[in-house]
């Protein structure tokens, strides 16, 4: 599956359990890491784990491999999907750590 393809259905699964201010970053040209980076939150601790939820699921259903942390405190949950990362942050700790500030070499894409 190529990269854009991946990313149009993390956001849509973000999108569907209304994930909020959701940031896409394309660091495929200055990152050895990963192509593409999401952010996004929500506004309660069940919210996060929601979204979550709705993105391994979509992975589940397209035979992807994924690697999830921070599930269980759902403050801050990171999921490596392939070759894009997924932070689904709990509101206040997406204003604390500021990760949007941490890309400006990649290419930020308004969703």
């Amino acid at each position: 599956m190529d990269t854009e393809h991946l990313v149009n259905m993390l956001i849509e699964a973000c999108d569907n359990k209304r994930a909020e201010e959701i940031m896409k970053f394309d660091v495929s040209d200055t990152s050895s890491v990963t192509d593409c980076y999401l952010i996004c939150h929500g506004s309660s601790d069940r919210q996060v784990q929601a979204i979550a939820d709705e993105v391994m699921d979509v992975c589940k259903e397209n035979d992807l491999d994924f690697l999830v942390e921070g599930y269980k405190d759902a403050k801050w949950i990171l999921l490596d999907v392939n070759n894009v990362v997924v932070h689904v942050f709990h509101k206040p700790e997406r204003e604390y750590y500021n990760l949007e500030r941490l890309f400006k070499h990649g290419e930020r894409v308004e969703v």
